[in-house]
């Protein structure tokens, strides 16, 4: 099964980043139910893997905090918002990976770059899609959400379909 942890975003900072994907104006906005900020990603698992996964970050109680999101990155074929969480969301990534390497887990080694994905974009560009994203860019590159509550955090399962994943939250852990 694939799965990641994540932070979700509440609802109304979601629909703001999935307007703004629409505003895009070609390639595909996310859905706002699917936007999120993930912490790790753990690819395929074993049921059982995940299990002592979840049972090791049922102890897991880092401080709430709040987090914000601005400027826009590309990450490959998806732009994203980066966020800025500060020590606590350096904090809590570090807690979720040590204790995921704990229960036997191999992540993917590579730097913690916080951000939240709102569009995917065409392998290719057209001289036009070009021109739309600079447009994009130049208007929506101040775009910020400030104060967003980081409150959970979720293990997901990533199933694939053909119109892009659907994400299926399989546990929740509280904040304090």
């Amino acid at each position: 099964m694939r799965a990641f942890l994540a932070l979700p975003l509440p609802p109304s900072d979601a629909e703001v980043l999935e307007a703004m994907g629409e505003r895009l104006g070609f390639g595909r906005a996310l859905p706002s139910e699917s936007l999120h900020l993930t912490l790790a990603f753990l690819g395929e698992v074993e049921e059982a893997l995940l299990r002592e996964a979840a049972d090791a970050l049922e102890t897991l109680s880092p401080p709430r905090f709040q987090f914000r999101l601005s400027g826009i990155a590309s990450f490959g074929t998806a732009l994203a918002m980066e966020a800025e969480g500060g020590a606590a969301l350096r904090d809590l990534q570090a807690r979720v990976k040590s204790r995921l390497v704990g229960a036997g887990l191999v992540l993917e080694r590579r730097r913690f770059r916080p951000h939240v994905t709102f569009a995917r974009l065409p392998e290719r560009l057209t001289p036009e899609e070009e021109g739309k994203l600079a447009r994009f860019l130049g208007v929506e590159s101040r775009m910020a959400v400030e104060e967003i509550p980081a409150e959970e955090v979720v293990l997901y399962e990533s199933i694939l379909t053909k119109d892009g994943p659907v994400y299926e939250p399989l546990a929740e852990f509280p904040l304090s």
